[in-house]
């Protein structure tokens, strides 16, 4: 049987509730801590504050805001009362907000102070800090609140998709779903944890970490924003023991070597890098700088969840370029073409955290009539059966008749001894179609060469990998979810090569 049976209430209230959530180091002021008695009676006053508003049973409730204690209230209090939580991307354009906003149906926005002009004007606004009408704190209805009891499927929140690929999509996600999530991976012991959370809140990535420290009632270290140099005081200073992260940002704090040499990180144990490929240079330098820490390869989605893969049931070494075997409690499948057993091909999926479906889209989702969500994202499986990305197949572009992934090639590139990091983008090419370029951050203390690249590509993958141009560059342009902009780099590779031969 569940332990818990609404996604908004995962505090388990026969623990001890004098002890540290949350420890919030933005909000209006720094630090803040709330006890899991206080964090749980505001949860309680949000639901309280909503049901008075006479908002019907499935109403949509947004939340604009940066990382923050009342943040989380508000997703919990939303869901715990029986109504739809829709974190919203602030760092989308106010017309995008809006057309997210629209497309949910939302009947009431929460927003910090600072995006209280890109909430549409015709929808009320309950707002984070400060105070006058609409403030949060006079919102919160202090006093007990009865959890609503979900109906089998019932959604608990809409995840709109970043849209890289087109329009934003509301996936649309169940209270059982993501209780089977939280559930599947609660193990003993992890009480004693503190994780440091970074990653925006609107994100699974974020969302994901936060249910499952309130479930095994540990404590959140929240920071509002990501900053390298915030990261790594956090770090020192509140001494979390799990980090979670998309690997830029794992990058990025690297690079900052003179903070990391000052800072006592020692109390960093696990480190799980998701929702984008991992560098094998990038994992050295993650190992060199935590030496005492267990890193992680993580692999999930937004429509299905993380729970795909896990350690070998043989026991069973994992590679550090895998992402890990088959979880025994999900289904998955490599496909090419009609083969649906191939050792490589795209990951087709089933488990109980996979999505409801779109809402309100014209796009059907991408789920087969045996009931297995289709990624998108190519795999490869070896003989003992761990998995390995290989990329994405809307990333994937033709040159001369082959097929290439830029993951595979950038993944090449960075056993250069003078990359630290590469992202291969296509650009227009007369005759071959596209041809790849690249975009690569030296390591530090190196100065590698145009001509020393291509020539390491071309002695250790096919020709037709190696990147035509290479350009060197101190930073990378990143998207709204911390991951690479490559539209960005696109336009910049393709102005670049059309000044070459203009």
């Amino acid at each position: 049987m569940p332990q818990f049976k609404n996604l908004g209430d995962l505090i388990v209230r026969d623990r001890d509730l004098t002890k540290v959530a949350i420890i919030d180091l933005g909000g209006e002021e720094t630090p803040r801590e709330f006890s899991y008695a206080a964090f749980d009676a505001m949860i309680m006053g949000v639901a309280r504050g909503l049901a008075k508003r006479g908002l019907q049973r499935g109403d949509r409730v947004a939340i604009l805001s940066i990382n923050r204690t009342e943040y989380l209230a508000a997703y919990f209090g939303i869901m715990r009362a029986g109504f739809v939580a829709v974190p919203v991307n602030y760092r989308f354009p106010r017309q995008t907000i809006h057309t997210i906003i629209q497309n949910a149906g939302a009947k009431l926005v929460f927003c910090d102070n600072q995006r209280r002009g890109d909430v549409p004007p015709e929808l009320p606004v309950v707002v984070f800090g400060g105070g006058g009408e609409g403030a949060f704190d006079r919102f919160v209805d202090p006093g007990p609140f009865e959890t609503v009891t979900p109906q089998a499927a019932e959604p608990a929140m809409f995840l709109y998709t970043s849209g890289s690929t087109g329009k934003p999509k509301g996936v649309v996600l169940s209270h059982q779903s993501h209780i089977w999530v939280v559930e599947t991976r609660l193990v003993p012991g992890l009480e004693r944890h503190r994780y440091l959370i970074a990653a925006p809140l609107y994100h699974m990535n974020a969302l994901a970490l936060a249910k499952l420290a309130c479930a095994a009632h540990a404590t959140i270290v929240l920071l509002p924003r990501f900053e390298a140099r915030a990261y790594i005081d956090a770090i020192a200073r509140y001494r979390p023991t799990w980090l979670t992260a998309v690997p830029p940002m794992i990058a990025m704090m690297l690079r900052e070597g003179d903070a990391l040499a000052k800072a006592d990180v020692s109390s960093v144990e696990f480190i799980r890098m998701g929702s984008a490929p991992v560098s094998s240079s990038l994992m050295a330098a993650t190992h060199q700088a935590f030496p005492k820490a267990v890193v992680t390869n993580a692999y999930g989605t937004t429509e299905a969840g993380m729970i795909v893969f896990g350690p070998h049931p043989k026991g069973l070494p994992q590679p550090e370029a895998s992402v890990g075997a088959k979880h025994p409690k999900a289904e998955v499948r490599l496909v090419d073409g009609d083969n649906r057993d191939a050792e490589q091909g795209v990951l087709e999926m089933k488990a109980p955290a996979v999505m409801n479906g779109y809402h309100n889209s014209e796009v059907a989702p991408p789920i087969t009539p045996d009931g297995y969500y289709v990624t998108g994202d190519v795999f490869r499986r070896d003989k003992d059966g761990f998995y390995y990305f290989v990329g994405r197949t809307d990333d994937m572009f033709v040159s001369g008749g082959e097929n290439i992934y830029p993951a595979d090639v950038e993944r090449m590139l960075e056993r250069h001894p003078g990359v630290a990091q590469a992202v291969v983008i296509p650009v227009d090419d007369d005759i071959k179609g596209t041809k790849p370029v690249a975009f690569v951050i030296p390591r530090a203390g190196q100065v590698p060469t145009e001509d020393a690249i291509k020539q390491f590509a071309l002695q250790n993958a096919p020709a037709y990998q190696h990147p035509r141009f290479v350009w060197f560059v101190d930073d990378l342009p990143l998207a709204s979810t911390n991951k690479v902009d490559r539209a960005a780099l696109k336009k910049i590779a393709q102005q670049r090569v059309d000044a070459t031969v203009s």
